[in-house]
């Protein structure tokens, strides 16, 4: 209240503002219908207070009234930020709206996604777990959802009212409809963050209500401003009323820019006539229309009849397309552009029947009006129907075609003018009316059809003002009613509010066959036409399609007129149809098998397009965009496009068809229209080396189609994908390419984005090429085999190019060569994934052969094996011809439910099973005096039946483990995966698993409760879903979807070199990270951190960065579900891979799940402490060493271990055999590993033990951070505790302690008082021994210094942490050269039996040797790095003669011992040696011959 001010502000003007306040109260209480004119006087207020602040000399005076005054200031400040007169307090009662909007999303958000009410509560319990008022508050507000949600939805519209007011043409309020409280607010445009929020929202049809109105608001407002188009408009149309009051034929050039541009016109045409008075203003504006409407044709002739509002006009449609003939080979892009070339381009027309380079046709439809033929428009404007209802109104206007008066003869074909009547009336508000309209308009039509005909009419058109309906429309599009002379001059509903000009451009013929279509929607915006329509499946067609969609789905249509093709200019359009696609899906609720059709109609003469571009350009929008497509179920898009391929070709017609099979990536398969010199229709032809049809990822349905085919109710193998997505939330496996050649094309984004030295010109045009592998019989023409014909030899692995679901086995594997950014010159990688939709998925025996091959394949190449898991385990099957035969011998037939004695078969049905194979093995026996066959062993034909399948699971188990040792394997979970299908999981090692519906079980849970006779599981997730398989270290990753899991798959594969021993794929940090900078994140003494901080870095409580010890970014943690206290993962250290393992110093938490079987279990929360190894924390370990070392990764180790936890439970729960399997670990390892104890770390006892060097010295080394680094057989209180004791400590203190000295001195010297020296003493003592206990510490600790590790042999060196790096890298450089070279040498001395190979410690001393014998190398200079690697890098030539040399060395010394051994052997290995040297001898040419004959004796000196 402005009572506080009183006394403490002037008196005058407390007296004044208050005056000023009282009116406006009263005015308030006595007038309170003057509406926008009672207006709180805010500037008044303010304008007072400016005033009196001027009158103050004194400053500090004036900012204590600032001070005083400000409260009074702000609260008025909101009343003056208003641009609309006539709105007071506008931004006042904006904020506080825009408070109830943010307080509404930030209840609703944690609700609206579907989640369980259950679940949202605990999700939010979480994420609130300090203040559980604030839940309360959320649930108690959540309560009233539906009216809170009321109040929303009236705040929108009223913010959508003033929206709607366009400042820049008005500065009043709407007082005509209704006037919005916050119209003209300052601070309007910050409800647009809130209003998304809201339009994101989903999952109820509370909440897509209230986000259907937000999304209304948010795409009217992204539109152009209508008063500023109808301002510009009504600016074009005064310019050519000029032209049609003179009858002029120039138009100006200002007219055909507006008509060139997109710039809608339709929906404002209405109110613009309706500002007009005068009849030429009016015709004016009708002339603009048609020429807009008729654009894409040649328009001349016009002429205008100004009194009787009629105007007339000439068009003449421009020549039509050209298609390829359909023997034309289109195999690529490069043939589609020779033919372009080609002179046949040239004379298109004039081909004749001999014509052998006739590649392109021109076609002319019957039912098609040729190019250049002259035809007559004419439009009449009229206030109302009763204007035309007499006969002669109307044979007036048709008197102006000339047909009619015979001035020009009528066209032999068929009728060709057009004729268009615009009503300013308005056809009713409800579709009701408009169907009303419809008929009475048909009956007038139906008297007047001789003359309609007499005047050539083809069609005619009503256009009439349609009733404004709708939020998001101001000005709604006219209602078009059009009536054809090939209907009888009856209307097609179809075309319904379409423009007929642009009606055959729609394509809509092809939704009729197979849907009954109803019109939801139009729109005009200022890129397009967009039309969408309700299609639902016929009858007719469903008879056709069982499996066909029954629902109903949206088809999108959108028209453009462009002139010229732009890969910005296409997304307006197509981010338009989204828009308009947005609020129908909402309002209709179709959010699936929708499709967007995109007409791009063009001055196809003046545009030269490369189709490569064009179709890289589509596929770049559409990935842009992809959430939203696949959000609104779009699964088709259409993309139309007539250009010319080169300045001097004729156009041609190309779709460029986009699909999404698998909801996340789309899919483009382009087609150009081809046909038969006799064909009145054109069809699709694809053009082949596309994308989709190298990388395997298209499937090429509309191969050979007519243009005109309608459109299929499902598209090819959408029951496979229905199939698989209901069997397990899984794709179908010929998706799986394509998801593929997605990542990697985020990969080359998302690494040009970073802005290091890859740029996007290094992009290949092509990132994956894809080949399929089928097992084949060697036998030519036998298509089938079995398991028998791969035990005996007679099956290959075979690579070819086929379709998609060409598969008759439930195994499909492909060879995929992937452009990737280690790659870019290609990597290849064998995929093998199930078919889930061939029998469930299960594994028979064909499955288990293909699968057997595939990886066979992979490790011949040595190359990575990828396995995409979705399977039902083993097949089980029954014998069905046994089945249908078989007879029980019940005991008593009249009572079968006594039971039964045995099963058998009629003597005719035995020897029927057994004609031509044993089906069944059986005994006679005799059965109501019958003889019969008990059945004793069901063999059966049919294959795949039981055991024998698991023979085959067998088979690729061991494959599969063997696998994991040769090659780099992993398995991604992408459904459930049973049996047999769990365990290739776990052999195979590296796991992703996707979180939602991919169990990895080895029964499922419906059998399990069969087996306990109760329902204790609900869910296959309760035994192997990610909650399980996660935390217990089978899944090292988990991806919330398949694409995400496709991409942590392909990141995984990024630090794995390209064939098993080859290089590392290493990576230009250059414009990323610095090889040489300092490590900037350094630890504090006994204060825990998260262990990632040493290896990636973190930000300081400042913000600034800190930098880790590996490249920024590069660090990808694996297992982190599983035994915490210990992080593994991959990085990079300058570019090089390298496998990372790091000691939690933390403690953290397993969880061990209550098992629902067990009434008396429950959960337990064991607590891990920190730097200390636990059984599964070592498990993990060794495990990730293995994994590791089968991926050719150095290895580094952040050592910070105390020890082995050896309590009871542990001890139990096998410590002792896991922390053994890390030294088995190790030993095995063959590529570097750097073992670092990082500043203030420590390795102590055990743990030491299996990390040193000597486990594996020929590839280990152990370093330490300087200074802080501490390493020993106890902590330094422990052996202060057992080898500095109090004993100890006392005589330290009286050899030290000069008092103590006096003390024990004077108690020797001395004879009198000993008691109280004794005393003195003991208290000194006492008082001495807290420092001393940590003297004692301390000088244990200086045991455990680096430099005494350094002294005594056990590390390499010390390492200052902040220059670690540039040390290691260096280091790892050297070492993996080094490495390199060492193979070489011992693969060289492995020639044989006779002498023992190389070790590698030995390779790497004759190394040395050599690098001493260099000049100038001295033997300090070994340990240099950058030394080491110049020297290899400068003798590389030198090098390799060595190591030849060394291979000859090495096989005479195998010769010598194998021909000078005692006894047998030397005889043995004489004769062996001369059989080879024979055989060798003869498969050389007589030059070679000769060369060997001289060696020879120049050897043997013969």
């Amino acid at each position: 209240p402005l009572s506080v001010l009183s006394g403490r502000i002037d008196a005058s003007l407390f007296r004044n503002l208050s005056k000023v306040i009282s009116e406006f109260k009263s005015l308030s209480s006595d007038s309170p219908n003057l509406g926008p004119q009672l207006r709180f006087p805010a500037e008044q207020i303010n304008e007072m207070i400016s005033d009196y602040a001027e009158t103050l000399d004194n400053q500090s005076d004036k900012d204590s009234f600032t001070a005083l005054i400000g409260p009074l200031v702000d609260a008025a400040a909101p009343y003056t930020k208003s641009d609309a007169l006539g709105v007071g307090g506008s931004e006042r009662a904006l904020q506080e709206f825009l408070k109830i909007l943010r307080r509404w999303v930030d209840v609703e958000l944690w609700f609206f996604e579907g989640n369980s009410y259950a679940d949202s509560v605990d999700k939010l319990r979480k994420s609130k777990k300090e203040n559980y008022g604030d839940v309360l508050a959320v649930c108690r507000t959540h309560a009233r959802l539906e009216s809170t949600t009321n109040i929303v939805v009236r705040i929108i519209d009223i913010i959508a009212d003033a929206l709607r007011v366009d400042l820049v043409t008005t500065k009043t309020a709407p007082l005509g409809r209704r006037i919005s409280p916050v119209t003209g607010a300052h601070s309007l445009g910050d409800a647009i963050p809130s209003l998304s929020e809201i339009g994101s929202m989903g999952g109820s049809a509370i909440y897509g209500a209230v986000a259907l109105r937000a999304r209304k608001i948010l795409l009217q407002e992204s539109l152009p401003s209508i008063e500023q188009r109808k301002l510009r408009i009504i600016d074009i149309v005064r310019v050519l009323q000029d032209v049609v009051s003179e009858q002029c034929a120039v138009i100006p050039s200002e007219v055909i820019d507006f008509v060139d541009e997109n710039v809608p016109l339709s929906d404002v045409f209405y109110p613009i006539l309706n500002e007009f008075s005068s009849n030429s203003q009016r015709l004016a504006l009708a002339e603009l229309h048609m020429r807009k409407l008729y654009r894409a044709q040649t328009i001349k002739e016009f002429s205008r009849d100004i009194k009787e509002e009629i105007l007339k006009f000439t068009f003449i449609a421009k020549p039509s397309e050209s298609v390829f003939s359909a023997t034309t080979p289109v195999s690529s892009m490069t043939d589609l552009r020779a033919i372009s070339r080609s002179s046949s381009m040239q004379k298109l027309g004039e081909s004749s029947d001999n014509d052998s380079d006739g590649n392109l046709l021109r076609l002319n439809q019957s039912n098609q009006i040729p190019p250049m033929t002259p035809r007559t428009a004419i439009c009449k404007l009229v206030q109302n129907m009763e204007e035309l209802e007499s006969v002669d109104a109307f044979e007036k206007v048709l008197a102006s075609f000339p047909q009619h008066s015979n001035i020009v003869p009528k066209y032999q074909a068929g009728p060709i003018n057009v004729l268009y009547i615009i009503m300013n009336q308005c056809c009713g508000e409800t579709p009701e009316a408009l169907e009303t309209l419809a008929l009475k308009l048909q009956g007038l039509l139906s008297t007047l059809h001789n003359s309609l005909k007499q005047a050539d009419i083809r069609r005619i058109s009503f256009i009439f003002n349609h009733a404004t309906d709708d939020i998001s429309e101001t000005f709604p599009l006219p209602a078009i009613l059009t009536f054809r002379y090939n209907s009888n001059f009856s209307e097609d509903t179809l075309f319904r509010n379409i423009e007929p000009s642009h009606a055959y451009q729609l394509d809509l013929n092809r939704l009729a066959e197979n849907f009954v279509v109803n019109r939801l929607d139009s729109r005009q915006t200022a890129t397009c036409n967009v039309h969408l329509y309700k299609a639902t499946p016929s009858r007719v067609a469903l008879s056709k399609d069982l499996a066909a969609d029954k629902g109903p789905r949206i088809f999108v249509r959108m028209l453009s007129f462009v002139l010229k093709f732009s890969s910005g200019s296409f997304e307006r359009m197509f981010v338009d149809a989204l828009n308009a696609l947005d609020i129908s899906v909402h309002e209709n609720g179709f959010s699936t098998n929708n499709h967007l059709f995109m007409n791009l109609v063009s001055d196809y003469e003046r545009i030269v397009l490369d189709p490569v571009v064009v179709e890289q350009a589509i596929v770049m929008i559409l990935k842009r965009h992809s959430d939203r497509v696949a959000a609104l179920g779009l699964t088709e898009i259409e993309t139309k496009l007539v250009c010319c391929l080169s300045t001097e070709s004729p156009p041609i017609a190309l779709r460029m068809v986009a699909s999404n099979p698998t909801g996340y990536v789309h899919v483009m398969n382009t087609y150009v229209e081809s046909a038969d010199a006799s064909s009145s229709t054109p069809t699709f032809k694809l053009i082949g080396e596309t994308k989709a049809t190298l990388a395997s990822s298209g499937d090429g349905s509309w191969e050979g189609m007519k243009v005109t085919s309608p459109y299929p109710l499902t598209r090819p193998f959408d029951s496979q994908r229905k199939a698989a997505l209901r069997a397990s939330d899984s794709l179908y496996c010929y998706d799986l390419p394509a998801l593929f050649e997605a990542v990697v094309e985020q990969q080359w984004s998302d690494t040009v984005k970073e802005g290091g030295s890859i740029t996007a010109g290094s992009r290949p045009l092509m990132v994956m090429y894809t080949s399929e592998l089928i097992v084949q019989h060697k036998r030519i023409g036998l298509d089938s085999w079995d398991m028998q014909d791969y035990l005996n030899g007679d099956l290959e692995l075979s690579q070819i190019q086929r379709s998609a679901g060409g598969n008759n086995v439930g195994m499909v594997a492909w060879l995929m060569t992937l452009n990737t950014v280690e790659y870019p010159h290609g990597r290849q990688v064998v995929l093998i994934a199930n078919d889930i939709t061939h029998k469930a998925g299960s594994f028979g025996t064909r499955e288990d052969v293909v699968f057997k091959l595939a990886s066979e394949f992979a490790r011949a190449s040595r190359i990575p094996r990828l396995y995409v898991a979705a399977n039902s385990g083993a097949r089980i099957g029954l014998a069905e011809h046994v089945k249908i035969m078989f007879k029980v011998a019940f005991k008593d037939p009249k009572k079968p439910e006594n039971g039964f004695d045995f099963l058998y078969l009629a003597k005719d049905d035995f020897d029927m099973l057994n004609t031509t194979q044993k089906q069944v093995i059986a005994v006679p026996a005799t059965y109501k005096g019958e003889e019969v066959y008990q059945i004793t062993d069901v063999i059966g034909i049919e294959p795949d039946l039981g055991v024998e399948n698991l023979k085959g699971s067998g088979l690729i188990a061991g494959e599969t483990s063997t696998a994991y040792n040769d090659i780099f394997t992993m398995t991604i979970v992408l459904g459930r995966t049973v049996g047999i299908g769990a365990y290739l999981v776990r052999l195979g090692q590296r796991t992703i698993q996707k979180t939602s519906e991919s169990p990895i079980i080895l029964t499922g849970y419906q059998a399990l409760n069969k087996l306990m006779g109760v329902d204790v599981y609900s869910t296959n997730d309760q035994l192997g879903g990610p909650s399980i398989m996660h935390a217990n270290g089978i899944s090292h990753l988990t991806a919330p979807d398949h694409l995400k899991a496709i991409m942590q798959a392909m990141e995984w594969l990024s630090f794995v070199p390209s064939i098993r021993g080859s290089l590392l794929p290493i990576t230009d940090i250059r414009g990323i990270d610095n090889i040489d900078r300092p490590i900037s994140f350094i630890p504090s003494p006994g204060i825990p951190y998260d262990p990632r901080f040493l290896l990636i870095g973190t930000e300081d409580s400042s913000g600034n960065w800190l930098s880790g010890f590996f490249d920024k970014g590069s660090f990808v943690e694996t297992l982190a579900g599983w035994a915490k206290s210990v992080v593994v993962g991959r990085a990079r250290l300058g570019g090089i891979p390298m496998g990372v393992i790091a000691t939690e110093n933390r403690t953290s938490e397993a969880v061990k799940p209550a098992d629902p079987a067990d009434v008396k279990a429950s959960e337990a929360v064991i607590q891990e402490a920190g730097c200390v190894w636990f059984p599964n924390s070592a498990y993990k370990t060794a495990q990730a060493i293995n994994d590791f070392r089968t991926e050719d990764l150095p290895l580094i180790v952040f050592a910070n271990w105390r020890g082995f936890s050896g309590g009871q439970r542990d001890m139990f729960d096998e410590v002792l055999k896991y922390g053994a399997l890390i030294v088995d670990a190790f030993v095995a390892y063959e590529q570097p590993v750097f073992v670092l104890i990082p500043p203030f770390a420590e390795i102590r006892g055990g743990a030491w033990v299996v990390l040193d060097a000597s486990i594996n010295k020929s590839v280990m080394e152990m370093y330490a951070s300087a200074g802080s680094a501490r390493g020993g057989v106890l902590e330094a209180n422990g052996a202060a505790s057992v080898k500095y004791r109090v004993k100890d400590l006392l005589k330290t203190m009286h050899r030290l302690d000069d008092k103590l000295k006096a003390l024990c001195s004077k108690l020797e010297s001395s004879e009198d008082d000993l008691e109280n020296i004794e005393r003195s003493i003991s208290q000194r003592e006492n008082e001495l021994l807290p420092v001393y206990e940590q003297i004692a510490v301390q000088f244990c600790e200086l045991h455990d210094t680096p430099g005494r590790m350094d002294a005594v042999g056990v590390i390499e060196r010390e390492i200052e942490w902040s220059e670690s790096r540039s040390f290691f890298f260096w280091r790892l450089r050297r070492k993996l050269a080094e490495f390199d070279l060492r193979r070489k040498m011992v693969k060289a001395s492995d020639v044989g039996r006779g002498r023992k190979s190389l070790s590698s410690l030995e390779a790497s001393s004759l190394m040395k040797e050599w690098f001493l014998e260099a000049p100038n190398m001295k033997s300090e200079m070994w340990k240099n790095d950058k030394k080491m690697l110049a020297w290899m890098a400068e003798n590389n030539k030198l090098l390799e003669e060595k190591v030849l040399n060394l291979a000859t060395k090495y096989v005479a010394e195998e010769v010598f011992q194998a021909m000078t051994g005692g006894g047998n052997t030397a005889h043995v290995g004489t004769a062996g040696i001369t059989n080879g040297v024979s055989r060798a001898f003869s498969t050389m040419n007589p030059a070679q011959r000769e060369i060997f004959k001289q060696s020879m004796k120049e050897a043997l000196q013969l």
